[in-house]
């Protein structure tokens, strides 16, 4: 058997830091340690690999695309990868690598760590010590030359560099972080605002903001007062642009953007945007729907995507902001989708008054605001966007559904389902969990929702409850960075103390078998009969008490309202169970129930 030693590509991971070097295309290197990062709400997971290349080993990160090569089981400690795709960064000082594409070489198969591979930070380090120009490649050395002079013909050159060899690496929206340096990002201008304008005591000024989008990614890009003058024509939407930094990335201010993405853009004056001349290789507007049937367990004000079959075009009117006293236009929408549901849409300003969709026509919005008001309905974003009859699976399957059979359908408002307070328990698609496995639920590309009698048999006690963020309306994790200082990214703010919220992971069991179902804060709050805030206060004081409690939710028989639907991980499929809502047993009318289902039988 050939050695597996006699592949790897030795020295190339210092090579990819190390512009004097030659670097290796598709290095050849064998993994030494893998692990996730810790989860984080509405993220995907991530993980974090560590590649040796005999001579040194380096810490990476896993873009979410290649997650299904640790979900799969196929890259595993002690194998051996091929390295075809990646980007070298530097976070707080140490040299990550981001993989955006690898292959698992199995023909190598496995073994221990091969050497004793030292850290790729330190000899970077010490070589960086003996290299006085930057190791960026735009910079040039002048040492006779005035510090400042040397510095101003610095800018000039990188300014006139930057157009020819930025395109020649492009860096993954993905990988961005305020610890970015030099980089150029190709992605397709997916929705631009309005100029926004302002004043207050501090003084007056404008601004615009646009989505960008490319394979690995979304991100919030603004531009400010002589940006927006310059870049504001430029920027078209549906157009590729390769944009060059310098450009300040922060923390993203969730208020404004309905993007998954922790960081946002803000374009300075050294910032570079060119239209790129090829526009086919970053894809369109990229959507993550939420079924207008599923929006009863969707949280309030959180924001989403959503496709639906417009069913009725209310009239335009105007409402005043209590706060501004300022009047907007608005016009309301009713859109329905083939989970039976209809939900009521409101769109704004220049949108509503521009409307000229004709009804039963697909509308795909992105970025709209869930409210409460009613039951539930929706709003459309400032930075949100309408796409009529978009030319995805989703919209052709929808109109399908549609002139086949929905058409004709009655459709159920949330607004009568939330109003819906009294004891009886909505049964209809009532299912045992042999019939849950056996009919497939959740299968299909649409959630299946379905009610479900079933017994707690065993709480998962580890992670059952996550730190969240005092805010209203946050509820995004906050981490611990010194005893009594939480920290919210989101929300840019420190707390003494964070909010506890259920995250739940229950096995239930009836007469058919046993299912696995998660669930969130207000039936974790049910189950367990008291507050994640309070039961994590009983796990740190009284271990005893808090083993009672688990004990006590046990053994417990609920009517669990759930929604199975399929989750992909890679090339992976697994379905989801989640729990909506969770009543416990009526007695009265379970037995008024049976009584029915007896006298329903017919006697021979």
């Amino acid at each position: 058997m050939t050695d597996p030693a006699s592949h790897v590509s030795v020295g190339a991971l210092r090579a990819i830091f190390d512009n004097t070097q030659t670097t290796v295309l598709e290095p050849i290197v064998q993994c030494v340690q893998i692990k996730p990062l810790p989860p984080q709400p509405n993220h995907p997971e991530r993980y974090r690999a560590v590649f040796s290349d005999i001579s040194n080993y380096v810490q990476t990160m896993l873009a979410t695309q290649a997650n299904h090569f640790v979900t799969d089981g196929s890259l595993r400690k002690g194998c051996f990868v091929r390295l075809k795709s990646f980007q070298a960064n530097s976070v707080k000082g140490k040299k990550i690598l981001i993989i955006l594409d690898l292959d698992v070489l199995g023909d190598l198969g496995e073994c221990e760590k091969i050497g004793e591979p030292k850290p790729l930070e330190n000899k970077i380090e010490e070589d960086e010590k003996h290299q006085f120009a930057a190791n960026s490649g735009n910079g040039f050395y002048a040492p006779n030359l005035p510090h400042a002079q040397a510095q101003s013909m610095n800018r000039e050159h990188a300014a006139r560099s930057s157009k020819s060899s930025a395109h020649a690496t492009i860096y993954p929206i993905e990988a961005i972080s305020p610890y970015s340096n030099k980089w150029t990002i190709k992605a397709r201008c997916t929705n631009k605002s309005q100029i926004k304008t302002w004043h207050n005591r501090n003084g007056e000024g404008k601004l615009f903001s646009v989505n960008l989008l490319d394979d690995s990614g979304e991100i919030r890009a603004t531009g400010f007062n002589d940006q927006c003058d310059l870049l504001y024509d430029l920027f078209q939407e549906g157009c590729v642009y390769y944009i060059s930094s310098p450009c300040r990335v922060q923390i993203a201010k969730k208020q404004f953007t309905n993007l998954n993405n922790d960081y946002e853009l803000t374009f300075e004056k050294d910032t570079l945007v060119e239209k790129a001349e090829e526009q086919s290789d970053v894809p369109q507007v990229r959507f993550n729907f939420t079924v207008i049937g599923d929006l009863q367990s969707v949280e309030k004000d959180t924001t989403i995507d959503v496709i639906g079959i417009l069913k009725e075009v209310g009239e335009m009117s105007q409402t005043v902001s209590k706060t501004t006293s300022k009047s907007y236009d608005k016009r309301e929408l009713t859109l329905v989708d083939a989970t039976g549901f209809s939900v009521r849409l409101t769109v704004w300003g220049t949108t509503a008054t521009a409307f000229n969709v004709l009804p039963e026509s697909v509308i795909a919005f992105k970025g709209v605001k869930v409210s409460d008001f009613g039951g539930r309905s929706l709003s459309l974003l400032s930075s949100g966007s309408m796409t009529i009859d978009p030319d995805i699976e989703e919209a052709h399957r929808l109109k399908g559904w549609f002139d086949a059979q929905g058409r004709t359908e009655d459709f159920q408002s949330h607004v009568s389902s939330s109003n819906a307070t009294g004891p009886s328990f909505k049964t209809d698609h009532l299912k045992t969990i042999a019939q849950v496995r056996e009919e497939q639920l959740g299968m299909s590309e649409e959630p299946v929702f379905f009610s479900l009698k079933a017994t707690v048999i065993y709480i998962k006690q580890d992670n059952v409850c996550y730190p969240a963020c005092l805010s209203d309306r946050c509820n995004k994790k906050v981490t611990e960075i010194d005893p009594g200082q939480w920290r919210c990214e989101r929300c840019d703010k420190t707390y003494p103390r964070p909010q506890y919220r259920y995250i739940m992971l229950l096995n239930v069991s009836d007469h058919t078998g046993q299912l696995w179902l998660s669930c969130f804060d207000d039936v974790g709050r049910s189950i367990m009969g008291t507050t994640a805030d309070q039961l994590m206060d009983i796990c740190q004081n009284d271990e005893k008490k808090a083993s009672e409690l688990f004990y006590q939710a046990n053994c417990r028989t609920w009517n669990f309202r759930c929604k199975a639907k399929i989750d992909h991980f890679g090339d992976q499929q697994r379905v989801r169970y989640q729990v909506s809502s969770a009543q416990p047993i009526s007695y009265p009318d379970e037995a008024s129930s049976l009584a029915d289902q007896i006298n329903s039988y017919s006697i021979v």
